[in-house]
């Protein structure tokens, strides 16, 4: 499969996804992106290449950003971004700063948990409605996090994304306390 058959299969699935995702009908997201229902059609069935233009227009009416809606990963999704990945957005000479952990699109209420898992401990958790995304972010320690069956580590000053629609853990196997904040993003009420 060359690049640009990815990138329409790519395209074709997320644009779906996320259509459903926000309860759109074709006529609805045609409109409100200002190109054609035909258009739309042609692109959920991976059998045109839109222009640029249009790829902004489409993620600009679903209310996601273009790299989401070009997305190749399928599946389960997890993303770890690394201490050195996060985005210093703005900093003082005195040290004040905040910086971008990670995020991810989601359309919903928020929640911010904050976690302590003693070594030896774990939490398990059914899937949650889709739609909903938890990111976390650990302080202290190493977390194993589980989502599907699959397992990641995710070390101190490490951040983490995943679609909670699938059964999920959090474990502790380490000698020292996992300390993460975490959030969660619930899907609204149709």
């Amino acid at each position: 499969m060359t690049d640009l058959d990815q990138l329409t299969q790519s395209l074709a699935r997320n644009l779906k996804h996320w259509r459903a995702e926000r309860g759109f009908t074709l006529d609805a997201l045609a409109a409100r992106a200002g190109v054609s229902r035909g258009m739309i059609i042609q692109i959920e069935q991976a059998r045109t290449n839109p222009s640029v233009g249009t790829t902004v227009k489409i993620a600009d009416a679903l209310g996601v950003s273009i790299t989401t809606l070009l997305d190749y990963e399928q599946g389960a999704q997890v993303r770890i971004v690394a201490p050195s990945e996060a985005v210093r957005l703005w900093s003082t000479e005195a040290g004040s700063f905040t910086t971008l952990l990670v995020g991810a699109e989601a359309p919903g209420p928020y929640e911010l948990w904050d976690w302590r898992l003693m070594p030896g401990d774990s939490s398990a958790s059914d899937p949650h409605p889709p739609g909903t995304v938890e990111l976390l972010h650990v302080r202290a320690g190493t977390l194993t996090l589980i989502v599907d069956g699959a397992e990641h580590t995710v070390p101190a000053g490490a951040s983490a994304t995943f679609e909670a629609k699938v059964a999920h853990g959090y474990r502790n196997d380490g000698a020292e306390p996992v300390e993460m904040t975490m959030s969660v993003i619930i899907p609204p009420a149709r």
